[in-house]
């Protein structure tokens, strides 16, 4: 399972003809990427068969929100699901680097149709197995993990990833999304290593390495026979 990022039509529409297996839409790449807006959204998913994953996540400052915010980010869930869209990418910790299950909660009692990627403010926790323990009880609605494994990228995080995709497992909880810092030269040594289901790209399949460029066949070929034979190429 291939998912890649993608922040107009156009991509997305590219991607599902590349193989991308889902979608991760966002705003404003650079800062970790934002909700866009509903126009975008509708555009989007209407453009493509495949999966997609919306980001919900009103500002780039901070994976700690205020009672103010989780209103926002509750708004948007609502307004996504009157336009049927159950899919959502969102984070939420406490000050004390753990999980805020209320944000979690709140979300999943307002939309009990809703498919949740917790994403990257997981790697902000001070225990990700902790964390990820937080995370089973919603695992009906929290289906996967965006994560790095606490580190800025995969290669650094290989060991963590390795232990969470045992766990994962072995509690047959949230799948592990590997994302951050894959690509055609480092998914071998990682797959190798980790042995995850699914992977999560940007830049990695990208003409150039840069999200203002198009996707780059021959990357994403190399990958997919990575991914196929479980070697590096």
């Amino acid at each position: 399972m291939m998912e890649w990022i993608v922040e107009n039509k156009q991509d997305a529409v590219s991607a599902e003809k590349l193989g991308a297996d889902r979608l991760e839409l966002i705003s404003s790449y650079p800062v970790g990427g934002v909700t866009p807006s509903i126009g975008l959204i509708r555009q989007v998913v209407d453009a493509v068969t495949i999966p997609v994953q919306v980001m919900v996540r009103p500002d780039a400052y901070s994976f700690v929100y205020t009672d103010d915010l989780k209103n926002v980010i509750l708004e948007d869930i609502k307004l996504l699901k009157s336009y049927g869209v159950n899919r959502i990418v969102l984070g939420a910790i406490k000050e004390d680097k753990t999980i805020d299950r209320d944000m979690i909660e709140r979300t999943i009692e307002q939309n009990n149709e809703i498919n949740i990627t917790f994403h990257r403010a997981f790697d902000e926790l001070s225990d990700l197995q902790k964390g990820y323990q937080d995370l089973m009880p919603y695992k009906e609605h929290v289906k996967r993990i965006l994560t790095s494994g606490g580190t800025p990228n995969c290669s650094q995080g290989q060991s963590v990833l390795k232990k969470l995709v045992q766990l994962q497992r072995e509690t047959n909880g949230p799948v592990i999304l590997p994302g951050s810092g894959l690509n055609a030269e480092t998914i071998g040594k990682i797959h190798q290593e980790i042995h995850a289901d699914e992977y999560h790209f940007g830049t990695g399949v990208r003409i150039g390495g840069s999200m203002t460029a198009g996707f780059d066949p021959e990357r994403i070929e190399n990958i997919r026979q990575v991914l196929k034979s479980g070697r590096s190429i």
